[in-house]
């Protein structure tokens, strides 16, 4: 009797040790993996050099970055400390990040387009041109990157730029984009200045299916934010947690970045 309650005991113990190990597996299972992420639109560096928004970068240690109004190798009148530079590829260079890049319309003898920086390799990145519709000022893009993170994962990036000339544009472009994106099974952040204010037509209704990352502060003047233009969407739910997000008080350019911290699962 005695040898039989010893064997129960130490079945017991084993037991409870093999459910310690686990549920000490399955708590590490459901820890996200952390990601930061930042969209900024640049205005063409007209208000700060390249050094100085790649700082600015560095200083947020971001995991991905949504750049807009990215130009290589232009000439414009209104920056000429920057004619001639090829932003992408410089500041890829000085934030020591992986870079993308999209043109969208030829400018001033060089590119002016959306890009991408990452601190992760891509598995593949893509174009897709957004339609030009009545109205509209220029050509606009998507830029897609099937980003690989060291735990095996892969999310799809993407940054954009939607039309300034009228929300109606702007509608035709977001239902566009929710096409376009409709097929990747992959979790998905779309990150950019979409031009259009929270309750205008191509975000409240054109977004609707997005859950947006960023905080709800204006982005636009920097000097005297009066409006939120800028924004970090992503989908699905399950696999993603939102940390924090918060808008950087920064002037290197007429707009505020945004910034999201987050978990994909």
């Amino acid at each position: 009797m005695i040898r039989i309650k010893y064997w129960i005991i130490i079945f017991s113990i084993l037991g409870l040790g093999f459910l310690s190990v686990s549920t000490s597996a399955q708590h590490t299972e459901d820890k996200g993996h952390p990601l930061k992420v930042l969209s900024y639109n640049l205005r063409f560096g007209e208000l700060a050099s390249l050094e100085e928004l790649a700082e600015f970068i560095k200083s947020e240690n971001p995991d991905v970055v949504a750049l807009q109004e990215v130009d290589v190798r232009t000439n414009r009148e209104r920056a000429p400390h920057q004619n001639g530079k090829d932003f992408i590829t410089e500041l890829g260079f000085r934030t020591g990040m992986l870079t993308a890049y999209a043109r969208t319309i030829d400018y001033s003898g060089g590119y002016y387009g959306i890009g991408i920086l990452s601190k992760y390799p891509f598995e593949k990145t893509r174009k897709i041109l957004l339609p030009v519709p009545e109205g509209s000022n220029e050509q606009r893009a998507l830029l897609l990157a099937d980003v690989e993170l060291p735990t095996g994962q892969q999310f799809t990036f993407i940054s954009t730029h939607l039309d300034h000339s009228s929300s109606k544009v702007r509608t035709i472009q977001a239902k566009a984009i929710n096409k376009a994106l409709k097929k990747i099974k992959q979790p998905l952040i779309i990150a950019g200045d979409f031009n259009g204010q929270p309750d205008s037509p191509e975000i409240s209704k054109g977004m609707r299916n997005w859950l947006q990352a960023c905080s709800p502060d204006f982005t636009i003047p920097s000097q005297n934010p009066k409006s939120k233009i800028d924004y970090i969407f992503y989908r699905p739910a399950k696999n993603w947690k939102v940390k924090n997000s918060y808008t950087p008080q920064v002037t290197l350019s007429d707009h505020l970045p945004v910034v999201a911290e987050m978990e994909i699962h």
